[in-house]
Parts: structure tokens; sequence; C-alpha cells
């Protein structure tokens, strides 16, 4: 059975038709991980900083456990979520791959904990913002844009603090550059369905 040839204009509202259903598979569900590490990440700050500021247990950053489920509930979402896309497109990939090599960017960093223990926080919020300011790029989406931007100023201010006001810094700067973009890309998804 040979293959239709397709006409220019087919050919184009083929190609269009795929990135707009990727930027849909892209933007559904978006939020979810901003909005779980958003809150997340920025109470293991908040926790972190309390704990520490006023010493109340020898180790503060035992509130950091709070990303292994967290962890574990976004491979489980994202495992159903390829599972539901109903066209898988290139720009899914990167998307995908963007936010792994940040994951293993940050992970080799807490390897070498000893190396950065006083800047460790400001340079995951540059990964961070590194990662934010490009998916809000690749979904042409300003709020995103704008948190990756926020936590990159929050990754300069932490860098001039103390170790331990470099957690508060940090609430601040997942609330500006992943909560409050989250919460408008829900609100934007939510209008799509």
């Amino acid at each position: 059975m040979s293959e239709k040839e397709l006409s220019k204009d087919e050919s184009l509202e083929l190609i269009s038709n795929m990135i707009t259903q990727a930027k849909r598979n892209l933007a559904r569900g978006g939020s979810f991980y901003f909005l779980l590490w958003g809150w997340v990440v920025m109470l293991a700050n908040l926790g972190h900083y309390v704990i520490g500021k006023y010493e109340l247990y020898e180790h503060p950053y035992i509130v950091w456990v709070l990303t292994i489920p967290a962890a574990i509930a976004s491979m489980w979402y994202s495992a159903r979520k390829r599972k539901r896309a109903q066209i898988k497109s290139h720009l899914d990939s990167v998307y995908g791959l963007l936010w792994l090599g940040v994951m293993i960017s940050v992970l080799i960093i807490l390897f070498f904990l000893n190396e950065v223990s006083y800047t460790l926080n400001a340079i995951i919020l540059t990964f961070a913002g590194l990662g934010t300011f490009i998916s809000g790029c690749m979904l042409r989406f300003s709020p995103l844009v704008m948190g990756g931007v926020a936590l990159w100023v929050a990754s300069i201010v932490a860098f001039n603090l103390t170790p331990i006001d470099q957690y508060l810094v940090g609430t601040v700067g997942i609330l500006a550059g992943y909560l409050i973009p989250g919460y408008l890309l829900k609100k934007v998804e939510s209008e799509q369905v």
C-alpha cells in the first residue's frame, strides 16, 4: 500500500497541528510540577531556615526528606501523562530532557556538597531559574519566564548571604519563581479544558 503524497498546504497544516498538539502536551499538566515542587521546596527552605536559625534541631537539613515523596509523585505523574499523550513530539522530549538535566546537575552539586557548602542553595536557585526560564520560553508563557528571572535574582541575593539566610531567600524565590507562575499556568490549563 503506497502512502498518499501530501500537498504543500496539507503538509503545512499537518506540521502546524503537530506543533499545536506538542504545546498542549507541554502546557497540560505542567502546572502540577511547578506547584508540587514549589510547595515542597518552599516549605523545605522555610523549615531549614527556621530550624537552623533558631537552633531547634541539630540537623536542620532533615526537612529535605520531603523531596523524596515529591520525586516519586513526579515520576508517577510523568509516566501517567506520557501514556495519555496523543502525540509525542520532539518538543515534548526536549522539555523532559531539560528538567532531567537540571535534576542531574543538582544531584552532582549535592554529591560535591563539601566543595560548595556555603553556596549550595544559591547554586540550586540558579539551576531552577534556568529550567523555569527555558520552560517559559518553550511554552511561550511569560509568567514562567519572569519566574526564572525571579529565581536568578534570588540566587544573586543568596550568594551574598550567610548559608542559613540563603534558605529564607530561597523561600521567597520559589514563591515568585514556581508557585505564582504555577498557579497562573494552572488557570490557563483549566481554561483550555
